[in-house]
């Protein structure tokens, strides 16, 4: 954990570093961590899976009585993760295939090997976006 951060903010920058090196190992390619794209937008991980940019919203929890990923990925954050992602896909001014994953980190840093689930394709880009190409 690193020194004077609160513990939820180190808990999750320990979280996001298990998920990329789960993704890394599963044969993705890390394009972007911790991607601001405004003061308020933030992207946790981008990656490529082969042609497809994949958009990683990681969510992390000491223990699974804390609740499941979809649960805190609500209508709100998803709606936060679709303006953000079209910021990011503005700024690559040619048509991509994407999608949104979720990967949920279940551990605490020094307690040993954490439970990773990935769900791929957790939810579509919000309706009320439109692509920018």
């Amino acid at each position: 954990m690193k020194v004077g951060l609160p513990t939820h903010l180190a808990t999750g920058i320990w979280g996001e570093r298990q998920a990329e090196r789960f993704l890394k190992r599963e044969g993705y390619h890390i394009l972007s961590r911790r991607f601001r794209v405004t003061a308020r937008d933030e992207l946790d991980l981008v990656a490529r899976d082969k042609a497809i940019l994949v958009f990683v919203e990681v969510k992390t929890r000491k223990s699974e009585s804390f609740g499941r990923p979809l649960t805190f990925v609500d209508r709100q954050k998803r709606h936060v993760l679709s303006r953000a992602a079209i910021r990011y896909l503005t700024r690559l001014k040619h048509p991509v295939t994407f999608r949104f994953d979720i990967v949920e980190v279940i551990g605490e840093e020094h307690a040993g090997t954490p439970l990773i689930r990935h769900i791929e394709n957790a939810f579509l880009l919000d309706s009320c976006y439109v692509l920018p190409w």
